[in-house]
């Protein structure tokens, strides 16, 4: 039974239903937060299904959100009817879990707490994660096949590194190169090698039988060969 005064009793219970009133007439002025009508009427759109999802996009999350603060105020109600019940019953103020008096402070500053501060739900954090994550780690999820020593054809990373050359969010300063000066060098691994492996596949040439190979000598040439990389002693026709 509960262990409080009369007195405390009725001023809880005011407490309660006036809380409870000011939720109502709030849901109820706000058409519960806009949800009374339809996305479409809302919106003036003949389907909330458009050509193109970005179209509607801040009208949907404007509406997730609106049903959020919705689903917040209903369960505020729904607790606050069970303390009222709670009181009708003579429980109120008494841990649901371990059957201890609730402090006299905790109800003043939740009086729709049924429970203690050691056995409230409020503290059982979910750990649960959409399932969608167990396939995007490791970034670009099961597409990134750098870790694969055996493959180094095309993968997700490849496809988003030729999007990102199109502009993204970041700056230099936001890049994950510490040595991007320009936005030509803040994409992501900016430095690899596009479309080779080796330094020296970038100028070496072979025929259409691939028996004869030759040397052209471009950019990635010069670097290659000031870089300390190859041996220019090793070609017959070398210039200097």
């Amino acid at each position: 039974m509960t262990t409080l005064s009369q007195q405390q009793l009725a001023q809880f219970r005011s407490r309660l239903e006036t809380d409870k009133s000011n939720i109502e007439r709030r849901l109820e002025e706000t058409d519960h937060n806009g949800l009374g009508s339809s996305l479409r009427d809302q919106t003036g759109e003949l389907s909330p299904i458009d050509n193109h999802p970005a179209d509607i996009g801040t009208e949907l999350f404007e509406r997730g959100k609106d049903i959020a603060l919705t689903e917040q105020e209903e369960l505020h109600l729904s607790r606050i009817d069970a303390a009222l019940q709670a009181i009708e019953d003579g429980s109120y103020g008494i841990c649901r879990t371990c059957g201890e008096p609730i402090p006299t402070e905790r109800l003043e500053a939740l009086p729709d707490s049924l429970y203690c501060i050691q056995h409230s739900p409020r503290q059982q954090i979910s750990t649960d994660r959409p399932v969608e994550e167990s396939v995007l780690a490791p970034p670009f999820g099961r597409t990134n096949l750098d870790e694969h020593d055996s493959y180094n054809g095309f993968d997700g990373e490849d496809a988003w590194q030729i999007v990102e050359q199109w502009g993204n969010a970041d700056s230099p300063a936001m890049s994950e190169n510490p040595d991007a000066d320009d936005y030509e060098h803040i994409g992501t691994e900016a430095e690899e090698n596009d479309g080779f492996v080796e330094s020296l596949e970038s100028f070496l040439a072979t025929d259409i039988t691939g028996r004869e190979v030759s040397v052209v000598r471009n950019r990635q040439y010069r670097n290659y060969i000031e870089n300390g990389e190859g041996d220019p002693l090793l070609e017959d026709n070398f210039e200097d």
